[in-house]
């Protein structure tokens, strides 16, 4: 039978997730390495098999009521209107069916900045579910997605294992930002657990090397992040389907801002004291931002218009190149 997971967000322009239950451990196989432990050693070890057994192995395992609205994704990121059409095409494949969501692992490329990690989180948003988030590129051990041996001092879990583990869902949203940037300068590859983790059947009985217990990680849902494919290792790049994101155009950066502004104006009291639509001239310039570099340069700009005393944003209140504030007139 399904049910609605209690405090589950909403599906925007969509209905309520429908949930079943899905087991992501042995209780009883926790319970036998709880008590191997010896007294007074490997507190972090038993703390976290103590955590496993008073969490219990049960998790939702969401997927949304039927084919969910997405015009508003199509409209919010233009540019990733061809992995929209791959994510609708999958959700359609099981909306009438008591299926699981399968999702193949998506791999985003592009430059920084163009909304790779934004589509991420509206995705977790539109299925209903949980995100966790890996960057490789603040890596400082091998070991952060499948966790170190409790051998090690401050060993822990793996990103993995502690969002299955701590988290509510079955089948978060992960996302591995920066794949590219996880290089050969550990003792072991970094990506290594990703090859069992990728594959459907092997992620049914995923082992984090710090808890040694076996998980169910074959329902989280992939999206990796890359600025070039080249440093991805080929079995990676062959477990996933890779689309090319392109930097919006103008025409579609303006929109990216305008809406943004429209926005950051509706969700705060202030907001009301400005204009309802930005200028032609601001757009023009936040046209020539990223889009996650947009929003910051709005709200630099709505202060110093406030500053100002103007109900109205102009091109010198925002931000110059390294964020300082532009500056007009002469120049002693």
């Amino acid at each position: 039978m399904h049910s609605s997971p209690q405090g589950s967000t909403q599906l925007p322009r969509g209905g309520i997730p429908i949930a079943r239950m899905r087991s992501m451990y042995q209780v009883t196989e926790v319970g036998r390495k709880l008590d191997k432990l010896p007294q007074k050693e490997h507190e972090g070890l038993r703390s976290t098999y103590e955590r496993m057994l008073e969490k219990g192995p049960d998790r939702f395992q969401v997927k949304p009521s039927g084919l969910p609205q997405m015009n508003h994704l199509y409209d919010d990121l233009p540019n990733f209107c061809e992995v929209l059409d791959d994510v609708k095409r999958q959700l359609a494949l099981c909306e009438d069916s008591g299926d699981a969501l399968e999702i193949t692992p998506l791999l985003l490329l592009g430059p920084p900045g163009v909304g790779k990690t934004h589509f991420a989180r509206e995705l977790s948003h539109l299925l209903g579910t949980g995100m966790g988030f890996i960057s490789m590129s603040s890596m400082t051990a091998g070991w952060v997605l499948s966790g170190a041996s409790s051998q090690w001092k401050g060993a822990r879990p793996g990103k993995v294992f502690e969002t299955l583990v701590d988290g509510q869902y079955a089948n978060p949203v992960m996302v591995v930002d920066e794949i590219d940037k996880a290089g050969g300068e550990h003792a072991y590859d970094p990506l290594g657990a990703l090859y069992s983790l990728l594959e459907h059947d092997t992620a049914q009985s995923f082992t984090d090397e710090f808890a040694e217990v076996a998980i169910d990680a074959s329902q989280v849902i992939w999206v990796a992040t890359a600025n070039d494919a080249r440093g991805i290792p080929e079995p990676i790049l062959n477990r996933m389907n890779v689309y090319e994101v392109q930097a919006p155009d103008r025409a579609a950066a303006r929109h990216i801002a305008a809406k943004l502004y429209r926005g950051i104006r509706a969700d705060h009291g202030w907001g009301q004291r400005f204009e309802a639509e930005p200028r032609s001239d601001v757009l023009d310039r936040l046209s020539e931002m990223a889009p996650r570099e947009m929003r910051r340069a709005w709200m630099t700009a709505f202060g110093n218009a406030k500053l100002d005393q103007r109900d109205h944003i102009e091109v010198r209140d925002l931000p110059a190149a390294g964020g300082k504030r532009a500056v007009m007139g002469f120049v002693q």
